[in-house]
């Protein structure tokens, strides 16, 4: 065999859609969606409608102190705070509430480097009272409460908290028995961190491992332009909590994640096709639960932040959310819709009977399930490192397939009609004819079968 012959079938994949049987339940909703940090409004409201198709089953939101939960000593205050809770109720997802506010009334001196509350009696108080408010008095069933955000860098992950590790633990114990008393079935958790190895976190996992407290998730938050770093992370957490037989049970959250934020990738096609990527790796490490960060790009007021953080906090919330391009959100901050929303889109199909498909690469990739009476492959060329290459893929479905079937390209660099339809027809020439295409490197393609 030549040279030439031999480059020609490395870049040839046959992908075989197995729908006479299927093969276990999945869902991919797991791995969904946060926003958060930067405004009081509900800054996902102007979307409703758009996200519920992405059926996400959670949506993480910093509780943050903009919303002023405790202006005065035993005054509480709830109402901004709902507003951006039932905005997410309306989507049909359910919260996960960061906490990561720090009331002046109970941290007096604006300094990330002060982390305790002058009378913890008074903080527990407050926690005790924002959960017997979100799940008794207005019902909202908030099952996840994270304790904090990014303690492990303080202002610059855009909260007023900075941790050492031993401070953290005791923070976190006082909070989180005061979810549990508040509501015995919440599921509490933490660090958030910035960088999954830091010393913060073991020593939050040795911590719990000892009965300190409970640790029902253990949460972190990466920013790559390259899937496995985010892969090897989950393997690295896992493998810590795998060493304590008392956190057997705690669940692995990445939920704050995203491409490089100081080097993003510019290519359109190269976002959609890197969720798409990345959540094939949570899936296949087991990964609870994700929150891909985030929902929408938001400019930041600088007079919400300067209360209760340093001057020099504020002026980098406000240059790096108001000056720098931002290419975070699933919309921009004119509201313009980004190709990753219809890679959110297709892996919301992937919800049901998971189908079989053999054939794929170390490139090309595939997910499909059957939804309802519908059958979905997604497909996808994602390289390894390098460059990448066009690969030819043939994808065929077993004999005698019925239905009617429609094979469709994401576009992402168009400015319209991003889900193009390419084929369609009856599913019996499928037989005959198997759909056939070139997979550019970050292509992404979709095949629904109707039953």
């Amino acid at each position: 065999m030549s040279l030439l012959d031999r480059s020609a079938l490395a870049a040839t994949v046959e992908l075989v859609v197995d729908t006479t049987q299927t093969i276990g339940e999945i869902d991919l909703t797991r791995y969904a969606l946060g926003q958060g940090g930067l405004s009081e409004k509900p800054m996902i409201a102007a979307h409703l409608d758009q996200l519920a198709q992405l059926q996400p089953r959670t949506i993480r939101l910093f509780v943050q102190e903009y919303f002023d939960l405790y202006p005065k000593p035993g005054r509480y205050h709830w109402d901004t705070l709902d507003h951006s809770i039932e905005a997410i109720l309306a989507t049909g997802a359910r919260p996960l509430l960061c906490l990561c506010f720090k009331p002046r009334v109970l941290f007096p001196k604006i300094e990330q480097d002060v982390v305790h509350p002058t009378h913890y009696k008074d903080w527990e108080k407050l926690v005790f009272e924002l959960v017997k408010h979100c799940n008794q008095r207005r019902r909202y069933g908030v099952e996840y409460w994270e304790v904090g955000n990014e303690p492990d860098i303080g202002e610059d992950g855009g909260c007023p908290y900075r941790f050492k590790p031993e401070d953290y633990v005791a923070y976190y114990t006082h909070t989180a028995n005061a979810i549990l008393r508040a509501d015995p079935k919440a599921r509490v958790g933490g660090p958030a961190l910035a960088g999954y190895r830091s010393r913060l976190g073991d020593a939050l996992i040795e911590h719990c491992a000892k009965g300190g407290a409970p640790l029902h998730f253990f949460s972190w938050h990466l920013y790559s332009n390259n899937p496995g770093q985010l892969r090897q992370s989950i393997k690295e957490v896992k493998a810590k909590l795998a060493k304590h037989l008392r956190l057997a049970g705690t669940e692995t959250i990445l939920d704050e994640w995203n491409m490089s934020l100081g080097n993003p990738v510019l290519t359109p096609a190269f976002q959609p096709a890197f969720v798409l990527e990345t959540t094939h790796d949570f899936y296949e490490e087991g990964l609870a639960r994700a929150a891909y960060y985030h929902i929408r790009d938001f400019f930041v007021d600088p007079s919400r932040f300067s209360p209760w953080m340093s001057a020099q906090g504020t002026d980098f919330m406000a240059h790096w959310w108001n000056v720098m391009p931002q290419y975070d959100g699933l919309w921009d901050n004119q509201g313009r819709v980004r190709p990753a929303y219809y890679a959110f889109r297709l892996l919301s199909l992937i919800k049901g009977q998971k189908l079989a498909v053999s054939g794929t690469s170390g490139d090309v990739k595939a997910f499909a399930a059957r939804n309802g009476s519908w059958n979905h492959v997604v497909f996808w060329n994602f390289p390894s490192p390098g460059p990448g290459e066009v690969v030819e893929a043939v994808v065929r479905f077993p004999k005698g397939q019925r239905g009617q079937f429609r094979f469709m390209k994401l576009d992402a660099s168009a400015p319209v009609n991003n889900l193009a339809v390419i084929r369609q027809g009856s599913a019996g020439e499928l037989e005959a004819q198997p759909v056939r295409t070139k997979l550019e490197p970050y292509d992404v393609d979709w095949i629904e079968i109707g039953q």
